[in-house]
């Protein structure tokens, strides 16, 4: 039951709607029952030659007001009820994403996306439905059915008796069945998120599956769990497709309980031919509830199937939160000090930094270069708080990081990650995903400082060329290039690049470095790159080792200790020299 306080508040905020929309079913449900009401006045009077066919205009005319009338009145109630559940659809997606944007890093690397994705679609539409027509069938069957009751009753006590006999093994059905339906949609919902997410990943990589010849393997997949999808679909089928069945069954045996002893008792005439026809309308508006009551099931279940799912990510709490009493600093110069930090991912794991030890003064540049999975995106990512550090001190401006905002924190940061990350819109809405108010100006300078300007005037349409998903029609060092200058289209205090220009040629790589020297004049700068001449001209460059500094000074002293940095930039210059000659 936990789960289903998730969307109490939304039937709180539309509690007014709701009661329209319910007052509105009501009264359609009750003008179904009047019209056997009519039919009955009709057929009594056809049986004893008592009727003139203005008598029989006259009842036509009631049966047309009342269907005007359910008319009106069931536009109401689906106005307001199912938007009342457009509006939960809404509320429970927007949720839904804000939260897990709050969840940490941790969180996405053991997370597919398609199981993001079925939840943000797929759980969203069942609860949906369960809210708007489940609301709507179990209003129907307990109203409509009990009142339906109610006149056959008035009809005839015997006869609806023997007609309500089939109700209670209907009612045991539903008990024993919708348990193992509950669980049945969760095994669906889930094999579902593994779909999307198989479908997911091979379009994205769609040109490493046709550089590889593997359309037909990747085909293979998709079979797979497209047949596991199908074979929960098909055991959860096996119980619904005896479910509804066996209700429409054990109503249609009421029907021949009421012609058989209904027929006797007309013929009787204990009931009259026209309490007769209206008894069997009666019956034909409570197979509707009786059919709406499995159908309530079916919707809940799945619903509640759902809304467990999305309840699960909701209860996750995010790794790194903001302090509940957070230093009140409003702006940071960008002095940082590592003080004996390590981390590692996990408990079990290797730490990926261990005893790291630094300072870097406002307004100067840190290099970090080393091999391969040494730990320096890992230094990065802690600075902005993507991980938090598992022992020793990360302090900006003296302040511990984890006592700040992480609004704040973020604010003063302007980051170009390793995979340089573009949405699928255009070029100049990538821009303004730094800065949304930047003037065309701006946008333009940003981009002369990443060297991208001119290539972005031969484009068709400059600025607003459409870049697809992950600016797939650039090269790898547009990409890039683009990213950087998001970064530099902000000024903060701190600019944090992690290895930039690793798909820029030589040249254009050194001009670039000397915009990014002239916009970090004041900046406190952190550069990764495996290209030694990158971070030459940085105050500090440090080394990292397995997670360790075994190196640090300037360009010049890093040199002279003979160490892994001078081999690398010597070796790195006859590559250069070669390169030229060739």
């Amino acid at each position: 039951m936990k789960s289903y306080r998730l969307i109490k508040p939304y039937f709180v905020e539309k509690r007014f709607v709701i009661a329209i929309g319910l007052f509105s079913l009501l009264i359609v449900d009750m003008l179904q029952l009047f019209i056997p009401r009519i039919i009955k006045w009709a057929v009594d009077d056809l049986a004893i030659s008592y009727t003139t066919p203005t008598r029989l205009l006259h009842y036509a005319f009631y049966i047309v007001g009342v269907a005007l009338l359910i008319g009106i009145f069931r536009f109401i109630w689906r106005r307001c009820l199912i938007g009342t559940s457009r509006r939960v659809e809404e509320g429970l997606r927007n949720r839904l994403f804000s939260h897990i944007q709050t969840l940490s890093a941790a969180y996405f690397d053991k997370t597919k996306t398609g199981e993001l994705m079925a939840h943000a679609t797929n759980d969203v539409l069942h609860v949906r439905m369960a809210v708007g027509m489940g609301m709507v069938a179990l209003t129907d069957a307990i109203v409509l059915g009990l009142a339906a009751i109610g006149f056959m009753l008035y009809i005839n006590v015997t006869l609806t008796l023997f007609a309500l006999l089939p109700m209670p093994i209907i009612a045991v059905l539903a008990r024993v069945l919708s348990g193992r339906m509950h669980h049945l949609y969760k095994e669906v919902q889930a094999s579902f998120a593994q779909l999307t997410e198989v479908v997911r990943e091979r379009f994205a990589g769609i040109r490493v599956v046709k550089a590889y010849n593997r359309e037909e393997a990747e085909a293979q997949t998709l079979s797979k769990s497209s047949e596991d999808y199908l074979g929960k679909n098909l055991r959860l089928v096996r119980v619904t497709g005896f479910f509804f069945p066996g209700m429409m069954f054990f109503s249609n045996i009421s029907l021949a309980i009421v012609l058989y002893l209904g027929g006797r008792q007309t013929i009787g005439l204990t009931i009259t031919p026209g309490d007769f026809v209206a008894f069997i309308a009666y019956i034909g508006l409570l197979t509707w509830p009786m059919m709406a009551m499995g159908w309530v099931i079916n919707l809940i279940q799945r619903g509640g199937a759902s809304l467990d799912r999305i309840n699960v990510i909701l209860q996750i709490t995010p790794e790194i939160v903001s302090p509940k009493r957070p230093n009140p600093v409003k702006t940071l110069r960008g002095d940082i000090v590592f003080d004996q930090v390590g981390f590692a991912y996990g408990p079990d794991q290797p730490s990926a930094l261990s005893k790291i030890s630094l300072s870097v003064a406002a307004g100067q540049t840190l290099g970090v270069v080393g091999p391969t999975g040494s730990g320096k995106t890992t230094l990065c990512h802690m600075i902005s708080r993507v991980f938090d550090t598992t022992e020793g001190s990360l302090l900006i401006d003296g302040i511990d990081v984890s006592q700040i905002s992480l609004e704040t924190l973020r604010a003063h940061m302007a980051v170009v990650p390793q995979d340089a990350f573009l949405f699928s819109g255009t070029i100049r809405d990538n821009l303004y995903f730094s800065k949304e108010d930047a003037s065309d100006e701006e946008i333009a300078q940003a981009a002369r400082a990443a060297h991208l300007y001119e290539t972005i005037m031969r484009f068709p349409h400059q600025f607003d060329t459409v870049i697809g998903e992950r600016g797939i029609t650039l090269s790898g060092g547009q990409k890039q290039r683009l990213a950087l200058a998001r970064a530099l289209l902000i000024s903060t205090p701190i600019l944090i690049l992690d290895d930039p220009m690793s798909q820029v040629d030589t040249g254009t790589a050194a001009a670039i470095l000397g915009s990014i020297r002239d916009h970090t004049l004041d900046r406190t700068s952190v550069i990764v790159s495996h290209r030694l001449s990158h971070v030459r001209h940085a105050d500090l460059i440090i080394v990292l080792e397995s997670g360790h500094i075994t190196e640090s000074g300037t360009h010049d002293e890093l040199i002279d200790l003979n160490g892994y940095y001078s081999r690398l930039y010597h070796w790195q210059e006859i590559e250069e020299e070669y390169n030229q000659a060739g």
